[in-house]
């Protein structure tokens, strides 16, 4: 893909938006949030847009370790790789990323449910890695607590070396099925992996043969450290949270210099920030929107979750009052990403109400409310000056956001030259002008050839 398209991703966490009290608008779904109709209508929008990609995030829990979770926030989802694999039946371009934990799941399990996808939806089927952060999530897997956060990344590169490893276990010409000689598949061309490492111990092969496109589109959705430099050596995109564009600058050379100690060129990762657009007549009709949003809070919901977030129950603190010292990034078992987020607005001088209340209307990252001019205006500057390859759409309400979005919004960009008119052939991986990874069973094979 040439860098003169940008790349949009539709994504959503929340099923009815993503402001965290959407559920609560007038124009929201209700319980059609469990029927597939809600989201086949989502998706055939934004194929009909020539939207590359959905994002379907996910936890694997509720949120129930505070009091407002379970009765304002319980944010019950489909699974997502069910889902996914439902409206690979009603589309044929658009792709389709969904989380996975490497916390608490197997590698043979994710590396054949993706290989699945991505057969299925001939080539479309993209893996969100990410290391789970949350203690409930823990306890859904026989864990007291959350793993340590530099031990969850060294588990999560082991847990990706294997699924690759698993998805390359088949050659690309291994599957034979030829009904004269009696050969399914070459012998040869088969291979156990035979890992044995610090956490896993995986024998193989994969019993589906490899993927469409070699290797399911990897995406990594974490800005710390530990984050950063996990993307940059396995990822191949990046889901990113800044709030300008100069900002958006200097991550990407931060990012092109992690890539190049891993032999890696800039064009070989995309950097897709999240941005919440809302599409009016207006920019004030825009404001009027965000704000009749922020009307749907409760107060305490904003204070568990900037709890959640700093690793600090605060509902002992004056709400008036300034935030608490915060935790060390370096000693901290959450999520890093978040917890330097509070950080940052913890330096404006806001009360403790007024952080969360920004935390839980807007999260992490930068609101667009506007006219769909207004709006492309400011993708297409991040875009040109190089602070973004495209962006993760998280829409603050569904289906209303979405579907004015693709209407409106992308009809300006494809004006504009910078958003394609129509879908490039092959995969999603092509789409995103990334190699087809070479296998790694192929090229030892090749490499023992030339030496002997």
């Amino acid at each position: 893909m040439a860098r003169d398209h940008m790349i949009l991703s539709a994504f959503f966490f929340n099923p009815q938006g993503d402001h965290r009290m959407s559920w609560r608008h007038p124009r929201a779904p209700g319980r059609e949030v469990l029927d597939f109709e809600f989201y086949r209508d989502l998706v055939q929008a934004a194929e009909r847009a020539r939207i590359d990609t959905i994002f379907v995030a996910d936890h694997v829990s509720i949120w129930d370790s505070v009091k407002s979770g379970v009765a304002h926030y319980a944010n019950a989802r489909l699974e997502p790789l069910t889902l996914l694999s439902a409206l690979a039946g009603v589309t044929k371009h658009i792709g389709l990323i969904t989380t996975a934990s490497s916390s608490y799941s197997e590698p043979y399990n994710v590396a054949r449910m993706f290989a699945s996808l991505d057969h299925i939806s001939k080539g479309r089927a993209s893996w969100n890695v990410v290391t789970s952060a949350m203690d409930e999530e823990a306890r859904n897997f026989g864990r007291d607590c959350n793993i340590e956060h530099a031990f969850r990344y060294e588990r999560a590169a082991e847990f990706l070396d294997i699924v690759k490893a698993l998805w390359d276990s088949w050659e690309d010409e291994a599957l034979l099925i030829d009904k004269v000689s009696g050969y399914f598949a070459d012998p040869d061309k088969v291979h156990p992996i035979e890992h044995k490492g610090k956490h896993f111990k995986v024998r193989g092969p994969l019993n589906v043969s490899r993927p469409p496109q070699g290797h399911p589109l990897i995406v990594q959705a974490g800005s710390s450290e530990d984050g950063k430099n996990f993307a940059t050596a396995q990822a191949d995109a990046h889901f990113a949270i800044y709030s300008t564009r100069e900002d958006g600058i200097k991550y990407r050379q931060d990012i092109n210099e992690r890539l190049a100690r891993h032999g890696r060129r800039p064009e070989s990762f995309k950097i897709l920030p999240g941005i919440l657009p809302i599409v009016a007549a207006s920019e004030a009709e825009g404001r009027e929107k965000q704000e009749y949003l922020q009307t749907l809070l409760p107060d305490q919901v904003g204070i568990d979750l900037l709890s959640s977030w700093s690793g600090i129950d605060l509902s002992v603190y004056p709400p008036d009052g300034p935030l608490p010292p915060l935790p060390d990034e370096s000693t901290f078992n959450g999520g890093r990403t978040s917890l330097n987020r509070v950080k940052q607005w913890s330096k404006q001088n806001l009360s403790l109400r007024e952080i969360a209340r920004k935390l839980a209307n807007s999260g992490s990252v930068p609101t667009v409310a506007g006219t769909p001019k207004q709006i492309a205006d400011q993708l297409q500057d991040w875009f040109v000056s190089g602070a973004a390859d495209g962006f993760n759409l998280m829409f603050p309400l569904l289906p209303e956001d979405w579907v004015n979005f693709a209407e409106q919004v992308v009809p300006e960009l494809q004006r504009r030259g910078v958003f394609p008119t129509e879908y490039a052939p092959g995969t999603l991986r092509d789409r995103f002008g990334l190699a087809r990874p070479a296998n790694r069973f192929a090229e030892q094979r090749d490499t023992a050839r030339a030496v002997s």
